[in-house]
């Protein structure tokens, strides 16, 4: 909606004018069929006219194009508490405050109800958050309300100016670096932290972000060091308590985390959060029926936890019976889940529909969780084609012969890059299992460098990555290829190489080569339907946001290969490339390929990779943990009648790797 119908129809109902204002929506309706604003502003003035089932309606598909947007569910909890429905109304409040705490009204709205109820204890715990909404300056709200509706440049402008007139207002300090931590920017975010801690060493909130910032840095050990203050001096919190467990787990010390997560089941039995953190310690740690144990307990304690169900299915071992289907399809039938629970149980039925054969049923669900997840995103395909292309535009050969050996000489690194669900867990077992290889995860500093150049001084605005890399001295390449290896020390264990299988690091192999000249680099790739229909079934954490739409999964499968392609003619003989199906078809010869490209004699050890016991914290954890098996490599067969979009996007990339 243009700012100029926003003003003319806020001003029509300041005045109460609600009908005029109705007329005035349906003309833009004419023009902007999917107006956020329009439905809620719609369904506001429908509220007041008394007119509930026909807000509702609107609000109803708001929900389709934003199903987490904080003031329309507000507006529901407004209209279900004005018929009397109570419990309706709570659980909107909750959600609304949990998409947008800014909302004063969804604060007071659970306080009121569960006061009503005679939950005081309930209410008292609400009460310090509507206290600090209520405390907080009119400019700091605003950001808050465009953090929640991803306005993100926004929210960056209001805090900067805020801060220039009273530069230690801690909760600005904080909102700042929460818009930092969503553009991954971790480093001002970390920095923000910390000095606003300074400040209010006591508001243990704070030191809660702090915490994740650290983490998110992968900065373990000083995250562990933060969290023992809270735990320390909080005896019997048991949020805390998580928290500490969380990191336990981090730490590699999964003892630890198991004995806090029974305490806190002590405290608070059957808690279905607690319960599926649990059961994420116990698979990484290789105890997967007991982790099994664990979610199934959780999916009991709370049917709408969609989490639990979803750690079920994301263990590829498992297969629901006939009443798991029925509970989570009851759920769904309901409108009460929360927006994630709703996506975690469509991909935990396509899971189980798949498993029975039934494989319309199956693409139906993936279907449903996947439009969901992407209604959320602002993912752009374009986008995305122009960063590819910005890379081959910088990366000429002038520019890399004018770099050339200006990095770091470490060698330790090995990467594991190309797209997800290609293999590349498969390739790090099988290289950590060697004794020169150090297994450790997805480690996020690449990423975390390229977005502190993309953004240069500011966390949001012009995108000055990759073309800043021309503008940089070659020792600042010596530099960051320095820092990466002080860095990812932590994740080490002794041997003298490593690996890193940040699958999204193939976008920036040309700053990896030029700060880290003697990483070797492998890409684990993968038949495009496989590897993309594969990627769509799965519900990642984040960063893979182009996999909620086969169009979108296939387009981008096609410029990863372009830019691969690009890479390898500006970086001749650096790059492995590893088909996953070659190594499921003739398995030594491949092992023994990689092997001598990596410059490590063979061991026995890497052919029975599945034996190896380490940590492993990706979706095919419990895959890697069996001999090699040819079962995954066709199962995209079975949804072929649903693949045309993907197979256009695809276009003439699929008949490089014939079916």
């Amino acid at each position: 909606m243009k700012q100029q119908d926003k003003i003319q129809i806020e001003q029509l109902m300041r005045d109460k004018h609600f009908d005029d204002a109705l007329v005035a929506l349906a003309a833009i309706f004419e023009t902007q069929t999917n107006s956020v604003d329009a439905f809620y502003y719609s369904a506001v003035c429908l509220r007041y006219l008394n007119r509930f089932d026909e807000a509702l309606e609107q609000l109803q598909a708001l929900r389709k194009i934003a199903p987490s947007y904080g003031r329309g569910l507000q507006e529901e909890g407004h209209i279900h508490r004005a018929k009397g429905n109570l419990r309706k109304a709570l659980h909107l409040y909750t959600r609304a405050t949990h998409a947008n705490p800014s909302l004063q009204g969804s604060w007071r709205g659970q306080i009121e109800i569960l006061l009503k109820q005679n939950r005081e204890s309930e209410a008292l715990r609400l009460k310090p958050h509507l206290e600090r909404v209520l405390k907080m300056p009119p400019p700091l709200i605003a950001a808050m309300d465009h953090i929640a509706q991803g306005k993100l440049s926004n929210a960056e402008d209001l805090c900067r100016d805020f801060l220039k007139q009273r530069p230690h207002h801690v909760e600005a300090m904080r909102l700042l670096a929460e818009v930092g931590m969503k553009l991954n920017i971790l480093h001002d975010a970390e920095f923000l932290l910390e000095s606003a801690l300074k400040l209010e060493p006591e508001n243990d909130l704070l030191r809660v972000d702090y915490i994740e910032a650290l983490r998110k840095r992968q900065k373990i050990e000083a995250a562990h060091a933060e969290v023992m203050t809270l735990y320390s001096d909080n005896p019997g919190n048991v949020h805390f308590e998580s928290l500490y467990a969380v990191l336990c787990m981090q730490m590699g010390d999964y003892d630890k985390a198991l004995e806090l997560f029974d305490s806190v089941l002590a405290k608070i039995p059957g808690d279905p959060v607690t319960l599926t953190s649990k059961g994420h310690a116990l698979k990484t740690r290789g105890n997967t029926s007991e982790a099994i144990a664990s979610y199934k307990k959780a999916t009991q304690s709370s049917l709408a936890y969609g989490e639990a169900w979803h750690s079920l299915a994301n263990l590829k071992t498992v297969k629901f019976n006939d009443e798991d289907i029925g509970k989570m399809l009851a759920q769904l039938e309901g409108d009460d889940l929360k927006f994630m629970d709703r996506v975690y149980i469509n991909f935990s039925l396509g899971k189980a529909f798949e498993d029975a054969e039934k494989f319309d049923q199956a693409f139906s669900h993936y279907a449903a969780g996947n439009k969901a997840k992407k209604a959320q995103s602002r993912y752009s395909a374009q986008q995305m084609t122009d960063e590819f292309n910005q890379q081959k535009q910088v990366f000429s050969p002038a520019f890399i012969s004018a770099a050339k050996d200006s990095g770091h000489s470490a060698a330790d690194p090995i990467f594991v890059v190309g797209l997800p669900r290609a293999g590349s867990t498969l390739l790090e077992q099988i290289l950590s299992s060697h004794s020169q290889v150090d297994g450790t995860l997805e480690l996020p500093n690449v990423l975390s460098l390229v977005n502190e150049l993309r953004r240069g001084g500011n966390m949001t605005g012009d995108n000055l990555y990759p073309s800043i890399l021309q503008t940089l001295d070659n020792s600042k390449y010596r530099e960051f290829g320095e820092t990466y290896i002080a860095d990812t020390q932590v994740h080490r264990q002794g041997a003298p190489f490593f690996i890193d299988k940040m699958p999204n690091n193939f976008r920036h192999i040309g700053l990896i080569k030029l700060m880290l000249p003697n990483a070797k680099i492998i890409d684990a790739r993968r038949h495009p339907l496989g590897c993309c229909f594969s990627g769509y079934k799965q519900l990642f954490a984040e960063g893979q946001a182009f996999s909620y739409d086969l169009a979108d999964a296939g387009t981008y499968f096609r410029d990863y290969e372009s830019l691969m392609d690009f890479w390898q003619e500006a970086f001749p003989e650096q790059i492995l490339h590893v088909q996953y199906e070659d190594v499921v078809n003739d398995f030594e010869t491949q092992v023994r390929r990689i092997l001598d490209y990596c410059g490590l004699p063979f061991e026995e050890a890497c052919l029975s990779f599945y034996k190896t016991e380490r940590a492993v914290r990706t979706p095919s954890s419990e895959q890697v943990r069996q001999p090699i098996y040819r079962g995954g490599i066709d199962q995209w067969k079975n949804f072929e009648a649903h693949l045309d979009p993907l197979k256009e996007a695809l276009g003439s990339v699929l008949d490089r790797y014939p079916s």
